[in-house]
């Protein structure tokens, strides 16, 4: 069984069981979260569709922890103008598993 949820602004696909990582969520470590915007359920081969949500349909999950992605280094250059910038970026996201699926 699986499903497709929006989380944070983003789609995913999760089954019971997954951890993800997540746009960080403004959530303590060990709550309990329930996020309602379920696209899809898959239940062995039954498919439910929403239009665009199921209404029923829930998705709960446990927040593990909060941590920083890598190092992504944006640099720019003009050449022969003498310009040179160099910025880092650690993006924050939150790990959580997905504890069940309903609807």
């Amino acid at each position: 069984m699986f499903a497709i949820v929006s989380i944070a602004g983003q789609q995913f696909k999760v089954e019971k069981g997954q951890e993800v990582f997540v746009h960080r969520l403004d959530a303590g470590e060990g709550d309990n979260l329930s996020f309602d915007q379920v696209h899809l359920i898959d239940n062995d081969g039954s498919v439910n569709i929403g239009k665009p949500n199921i209404n029923a349909a829930k998705v709960s999950a446990t927040v593990l922890g909060h941590m920083k992605g890598d190092k992504v280094i944006v640099f720019k250059k003009k050449r022969r103008k003498g310009y040179k910038k160099k910025n880092g970026h650690r993006q924050s996201f939150t790990k959580i598993k997905i504890d069940a699926i309903t609807g």
